[in-house]
């Protein structure tokens, strides 16, 4: 059931079939959506009311027998002598009004934005008050520069660029803040076809490989990758930034042999016939971290009733995201020449899982891409372990501070409770990258374990 549903109704369930929940198809949604909004107050205690539901009755069959036995009124009526939804409401609400409601949001094209991109053809920036203009953007380093320079409110970013922002690498130093992450997994390593030949890393010296970005969960997992089989990236291969959108036009040209890149960009390669999948990324790590719902501190302490309104939206659309059931309709919305501008096969087969390897196989892997908003602290000490394994981070390293500051974990775990969701309880866990545990309270041991690094 969407939070915007009626908690009392019994004909709806907890899980949405659209943005709403209240419609039967998105098409629905989209022309009801030209109805009247509804104002403030009625959104903020549908939202309230919703999350009393879901806390009362986490099952669907539980909560429509209990309406169908006591009735919608007396339900409320009962809920409400022990749950004070009037005081929830009015506290939810007490932030007071958005500061700002027209927005720009910079993305790159590709899956890892999904949520930020169909959050503005399916309604979610709309039905939290929002009119977000989502602006699509050629490079990385373009969208950091128009974030910085107040050009763009807020960014679809690599998990690791508001840390090198707010550490001052490759950039003055601007304190920055992943609010939510975007997507996990989701890439993979690709190679020319001319190398179908050559699946072991090992044969791989003097190859020409692309990532999108030097501060980039996909440049710390090829590195990673490479080391673990023998190969220093630093002289035994070149390894280069390139923008997503231009990397299956430089791998035609032959200007590279591979890339680990977003998974859609690795499925034009194979639509295309340039190149073919070595391995998806979370076969190395399995939940790890790529793209995030970045912000300015000062944007987030500017407009803090704006920030919170843009968080629930994002929050709001990487739960309807993460839906298998709801993957096939995303696809339709974020194909067009406005967004992702890819084919909407293309955009299916890395969303729903099943897709071609380039070497005449069919694979089906339904979370070869997923979406989890939670921005865990742990995932930003690996990957601050990862900096000053390769030199970009120097000196000593205060790891938990850090992560802290940056990855708004508490902030993620507040919206997620308000809306009805259930966030973690620690902001940190631990993980294994390529069979190697990591434990975040222990970072420099990690970091000491590797043979082949910089520092």
């Amino acid at each position: 059931m969407s939070m915007f549903s009626d908690p009392f109704s019994s004909k709806y369930r907890l899980s949405s079939r659209c943005t709403c929940g209240q419609h039967d198809s998105q098409e629905a949604h989209r022309a009801a959506e030209k109805a009247a909004a509804q104002n403030d107050e009625v959104r903020y205690r549908d939202v309230v009311t919703s999350a009393a539901m879901r806390a009362l009755f986490p099952n669907d069959l539980q909560r429509r027998g209990f309406l169908k036995a006591v009735g919608a009124s007396t339900a409320a009526a009962a809920i409400s002598t022990f749950f004070p939804l009037g005081a929830a409401t009015e506290a939810f609400a007490q932030a007071g009004p958005i500061e700002k409601k027209d927005l720009k949001v910079g993305f790159i094209p590709i899956t890892c934005a999904t949520p930020i991109i169909m959050a503005h053809p399916m309604g979610f920036y709309s039905k939290h008050g929002l009119n977000v203009e989502v602006v699509k953007t050629a490079g990385w380093a373009v969208i950091r520069d128009k974030t910085i320079n107040k050009e763009y409110d807020a960014a679809h970013m690599l998990a690791a660029m508001p840390l090198a922002i707010s550490l001052g690498l490759g950039s003055n130093p601007i304190p920055f803040a992943v609010a939510a992450i975007e997507n996990i997994n989701g890439q993979a390593i690709t190679l020319a076809m001319k190398h179908k030949d050559k699946t072991d890393p090992k044969s791989w010296k003097g190859f020409k490989l692309a990532v999108p970005f030097d501060y980039s969960v996909h440049n710390y997992l090829l590195r990673y990758y490479l080391a673990e089989h023998g190969i220093d990236p630093d002289t035994d291969v070149q390894i280069r930034s390139v923008p997503p959108p231009e990397m299956v036009a430089n791998m035609r040209a032959d200007n590279i042999d591979g890339f680990l890149a977003p998974d859609n960009v690795v499925q034009r390669a194979v639509f295309d016939g340039v190149g073919f999948i070595h391995s998806l990324s979370k076969q190395m790590w399995d939940g790890h971290p790529c793209c995030a719902f970045a912000a300015s501190k000062e944007f987030i302490t500017s407009a803090p009733n704006t920030y919170a309104a843009l968080l629930r939206a994002i929050v709001d659309a990487t739960g309807y995201a993460s839906k298998a059931e709801n993957r096939k309709s995303i696809a339709e919305a974020i194909a067009p020449a406005a967004y992702l501008n890819a084919p909407q096969t293309v955009l299916e087969q890395v969303l729903v899982g099943t897709y071609a390897d380039g070497l005449g196989k069919i694979q089906k892997d339904p979370a070869r891409i997923d979406f989890d908003p939670f921005p865990w602290e742990s995932f930003a000490v690996w990957m601050l372990t990862q900096m000053k394994r390769w030199g970009q981070l120097k000196g000593d390293v205060d790891y938990a501070k850090i992560a802290k500051e940056v990855f708004l974990a508490t902030d993620a775990a507040k919206v997620m409770k308000e809306m009805g969701l259930t966030p973690p309880t620690t902001s940190t866990k631990t993980f294994a990258v390529m069979g190697k545990a990591f434990d975040p309270a222990k970072p420099e041991d990690y970091l000491k374990s590797f043979a082949i690094k910089r520092s």
